[in-house]
């Protein structure tokens, strides 16, 4: 029983449990902005701000009303591709990821780019978002 417990604990665990470096978060950022994953982008995060396109920077935001915003940001595109452009530690635990998406809007072919800037906070061994900055 106690065997069963701890493979579904293994097994279902959250993906961020598993990272260890800053590169390794900024990827896995990556695939979650890719398949519109923002609650797994947000999870394990205590507080999270957002500036999105037109907007100055939020309040400090809790992970579930971030993952609404950016799902309502989120909901009309189609991406098509997330690059990397860096990986920056700027202390030793803060650090940040630069990625370049392009995307449809539903309902037309046009692909738009965006830079997204992603902070990220170690706390307990574990890199999270801190911060999603979209600048067209």
């Amino acid at each position: 029983m106690l065997g069963r417990m701890l493979l579904c604990m293994v097994v279902l665990a959250p993906p961020l449990l598993a990272q260890g470096t800053l590169e390794e978060a900024a990827e896995r950022a990556r695939g979650q902005w890719l398949t519109h994953d923002v609650a797994g982008l947000v999870a394990g995060s205590d507080t999270i701000r957002l500036q999105l396109p037109g907007q100055g920077f939020s309040p400090t935001l809790g992970p579930a009303q971030a993952a609404r915003l950016l799902n309502r940001y989120l909901e009309t595109a189609r991406e098509v591709s997330f690059e990397l452009q860096g990986v920056r530690l700027a202390e030793a635990d803060h650090g940040y990821a630069e990625g370049r998406r392009r995307y449809v809007v539903e309902g037309t072919s046009e692909e738009r780019e965006e830079t997204v800037y992603v902070g990220f906070r170690q706390k307990g061994g574990q890199w999270r978002v801190r911060e999603v900055r979209i600048v067209p």
